[in-house]
């Protein structure tokens, strides 16, 4: 029987008032502002229909101007499926966000979460995994904006100069706004279905003609030498390669960790427990609705691509499937126009935030000195944690120049964001019953598929991601002998 709440105490799964409720907002594109006073409550004023909008704008960034592309040259013809396995991923770990955000409405996301479910280790893990992954998906955007906005010569140095801008912006506090959100939001819907829509208008005609026509798409890595992504990794070490029922699993596996990246944004929705009416009903409702339609989008999307047939190159769809898409169905001009407006807007705005979600992370990794804490400093002059805002600019500036390619900063990204939600999955099973929203099957099923999705994960990006972590943990081991011996 669960125990009566004490008078004036939260309900269970109701955070408690003066809580920021932030968890991690800003981690997965949220709109972020500057901080509040630690005992200010924020106002309830958000309905099912608001907590959906800014989930919507989180998730719908440039992951999906990017991923789908990438999701059909490694899996050919099963990419939907690959989207269905990414969106039942990312609602196992959305859930379990949700239920660990009740318990602790309180900034530091998972970092946070983790510490006080698992010991502080694991919340050091769950930080650690976050800066990681969230550092290879702001080099991930600014390389897609400059993709879709200058040829291939240029594209480098337009994304470094798109991380120094916005790093600036977020230095003088200037963040993404609600209104803000709902505008980009509106704009990357408007140019995905206008794209879609255009990309079907051109297959209609033909659609009785080509069925049947020509070889079918064999899903598996390296599907027409298209990807160079399937290098190592789980593949490698089970001897598969693309033939055989097996290799094509591993495909659809490292395809569904490549669009894992366009889910992310969904646990701004469980980290809303302050600002909505009636959070334990609203948030679980906003993360169904706001997952189901984002699930269903791309998947049409992933079919229309499907539809539209093998990429027109030896190099894949690329960095900007959609511009390739409307070439190959004839249609230039103004739709480039369109679905470029499109993924720059998308792109912008959660650059813009995730910088300034990956500096408060630090500022609260910095706080508990898990980081050096000089990197705790915030401006008295425009609130901001300036050191940690420039640090996080500079490793994301540095990761722009020495990926080789966006999808190599997309598979970083999974990388770290897939650990980090596996933790959350573990912590939030760990919950009793006073706060558990959600069975614990789907915590499991989360933890397995975070774990199985990294397994998939190029080679390369699975060697250089475990270095990473190793270093982290050995920076932490250090300090921790510090203190033991101060």
């Amino acid at each position: 029987m669960t125990p009566a709440p004490r008078p004036g105490a939260p309900a269970p799964g109701d955070p408690a008032p003066g809580a920021a409720a932030r968890g991690d907002a800003a981690s997965d594109g949220a709109a972020l502002g500057d901080p509040a006073p630690s005992d200010a409550a924020l106002a309830r004023r958000l309905g099912v229909r608001d907590a959906v909008v800014i989930g919507l704008a989180s998730m719908i960034g440039a992951g999906a101007f990017v991923s789908l592309g990438a999701a059909q040259d490694l899996a050919g013809s099963l990419a939907p499926l690959a989207v269905l396995i990414a969106a039942a991923v990312a609602l196992c770990n959305a859930t379990s966000t949700a239920q660990l955000a009740a318990q602790h409405p309180s900034s530091g996301g998972v970092y946070h979460f983790g510490g006080k479910q698992l010991g502080p280790w694991w919340g050091f893990l769950a930080g650690w995994c976050f800066v990681i992954g969230k550092i290879a998906s702001c080099a991930a955007m600014a390389l897609v904006i400059a993709a879709y906005l200058v040829p291939e010569a240029w594209q480098r140095p337009v994304a470094a100069a798109v991380v120094v801008a916005l790093t600036a912006v977020n230095l003088v506090g200037i963040t993404r706004t609600a209104r803000l959100a709902r505008i980009l939001v509106t704009v990357a819907l408007a140019a995905l279905l206008l794209t879609g829509g255009r990309l079907l208008w051109s297959l209609v005609p033909v659609a009785g003609a080509s069925i049947g026509a020509g070889p079918a798409q064999i899903p598996g890595p390296l599907a027409d030498g298209a990807s160079g992504l399937w290098d190592g990794g789980l593949a490698a070490a089970l001897g598969t390669g693309a033939g055989g029922g097996l290799g094509i699993a591993l495909a659809v596996a490292q395809a569904a960790a490549l669009l894992f990246f366009a889910f992310a944004g969904y646990a701004r929705v469980a980290t809303l427990g302050e600002e909505v009416l009636a959070p334990r009903r609203t948030i679980p409702r906003a993360i169904l609705l706001a997952l189901a339609a984002v699930a269903g989008l791309y998947l049409l999307l992933s079919l229309v691509l499907v539809a539209v047939g093998p990429a027109p190159g030896t190099d894949g769809w690329g960095p900007a499937p959609f511009l390739a898409a409307l070439d190959v169905v004839g249609a230039g001009g103004g739709w480039h126009v369109i679905v470029t407006v499109g993924a720059a807007a998308a792109a912008t705005g959660a650059l813009l935030a995730l910088i300034a979600g990956i500096s408060r992370t630090v500022l609260a990794m910095a706080r508990e000195g898990d980081l050096p804490r000089p990197l705790a400093h915030v401006s008295p002059r425009f609130s901001v944690p300036q050191r940690a805002e420039i640090t996080a600019g500079i490793a994301v500036l540095i990761l722009v120049l020495a990926a080789s390619d966006v999808l190599v900063a997309i598979a970083a990204s999974s990388f770290g964001v897939l650990l980090y939600y596996a933790v959350a999955n573990l912590a939030a099973a760990t919950q009793d019953g006073t706060w558990r929203l959600y069975p614990r099957a789907m915590q499991g099923l989360g933890l397995l598929g975070c774990l199985l999705l990294v397994a998939a994960l190029p080679g390369r990006s699975i060697v250089a991601g475990l270095a990473l972590l190793a270093i982290g943990i050995a920076y932490r081991a250090i300090v921790l002998a510090r203190r033991r011996t101060a």
